[in-house]
């Protein structure tokens, strides 16, 4: 879990923006934690990428520096592959995280290319013209979309001991011991952590702990009123449904940036510890990304 601190940092670090079609509030919260280890991303145009915008959460572990590289260069990574250009998205988001990951290994800066850590990444990218979301996960941050206030899931969660993660953590030469890879990270899928990728007999979408990303594409629907983007920090405290009410209950039909920051902030005061706790429930860093999709 990490050392903890005798008295949490809540300190929030926020940011918000719109367009005739979204708007969108961000806020970060050390908490418990000795350091603050998440990046987020929110862009609502891209260059390069007319008519998206995108928003995304990497928790770091063991470190903040591959979460705030990947803060900073995953997008553009995405929208200049080849494949989004030709409208194969899905490609291109498996292609940008991979390439993030190698260009991590290959960078000029050896702090970067030596670091140990790394950051589970949730990018959800939407263009609204268009009516097409896409999210890209790898690791357990999450996605999530209230559609007439059901939460659907955008991304799922990969934990060690799923069916699926399991078996290739095994067929790499690892093992899963109390829910963690080799008794030591409790998630299986990840940009950085390269210490859990050196198995050269294999490719890097079949190593112990890998960065390939689920990627999931939704049509956008009149009922689809906005989405919450976050590290496990909020996740393991309340649930999906939970969060997509508790913003339901909060949020006006057309949003102010202040009033989306603000929900932001609550949100991650209701999921903070009174006090440090064993099980390291609400200790955690936190960040949380609220987009809503606005209608005429």
């Amino acid at each position: 879990m990490g050392a903890l601190l005798s008295k949490p940092v809540t300190e929030q670090t926020t940011h918000s923006g719109q367009s005739d079609q979204l708007i969108f509030a961000s806020a970060s919260m050390q908490g418990w934690r000795n350091h603050m280890e998440d990046a987020e991303t929110a862009l609502l145009s891209l260059e390069g990428a007319p008519g998206w915008a995108m928003f995304a959460v990497f928790d770091g572990h063991g470190g903040s520096r591959v979460s705030k590289y990947c803060g900073e260069a995953l997008h553009l990574r995405v929208v200049s592959d080849p494949e989004w250009k030709a409208g194969n998205y899905e490609q291109a988001f498996k292609n940008g995280f991979l390439g993030t990951d190698q260009d991590i290994l290959d960078s000029d800066d050896p702090l970067l290319a030596n670091d140990p850590s790394g950051a589970t990444s949730v990018v959800v990218a939407i263009n609204v013209d268009d009516h097409k979301l896409y999210c890209a996960n790898a690791g357990d941050s999450r996605a999530v979309l209230s559609r007439g206030g059901t939460a659907v899931p955008l991304s799922e969660d990969h934990k060690p001991d799923n069916k699926e993660e399991s078996a290739r953590i095994t067929a790499a030469g690892g093992f899963v011991s109390l829910g963690r890879v080799n008794g030591s990270l409790a998630l299986s899928r990840a940009i950085g952590d390269h210490a859990f990728k050196q198995n050269s007999s294999l490719p890097a979408e079949q190593q112990a702990v890998t960065a390939l990303p689920d990627v999931l594409a939704l049509d956008v629907t009149p009922e689809d009123e906005f989405f919450v983007v976050a590290c496990d920090g909020i996740w393991d405290c309340m649930t999906s449904q939970q969060v997509i009410d508790f913003v339901r209950e909060r949020i006006p039909q057309r949003a102010t940036e202040e009033e989306l920051v603000n929900i932001c902030s609550e949100l991650m005061m209701k999921c903070l510890a009174p006090s440090p706790s064993i099980s390291g429930t609400g200790c955690d860093n936190m960040t949380v990304v609220i987009v809503q999709i606005l209608r005429d």
